[in-house]
């Protein structure tokens, strides 16, 4: 399969998907950073995002945009 026909027949999150997973590959292969340090930052991001949304308040009504 070629390049253009992968992104042709790819959907929008599977060409971010297929592109965060070469770059990570071409990173760790080149020794830019191990699978380890991969995972653990990976890790660290989705606990930060998880408090993130834990600390937002909960409103109890949708936002109009509108003031009365």
């Amino acid at each position: 399969m070629s390049f253009d026909e992968a992104l042709r027949i790819a959907s929008r999150e599977e060409r971010f998907r297929a592109a965060l997973y070469a770059m990570n590959t071409l990173l760790i292969q080149k020794g830019i950073y191990t699978q380890q340090e991969f995972e653990a930052l990976f890790v660290e991001w989705v606990g930060k995002e998880q408090r993130r949304f834990q600390d937002e308040p909960v409103q109890a009504s949708a936002t109009t945009g509108f003031s009365a």
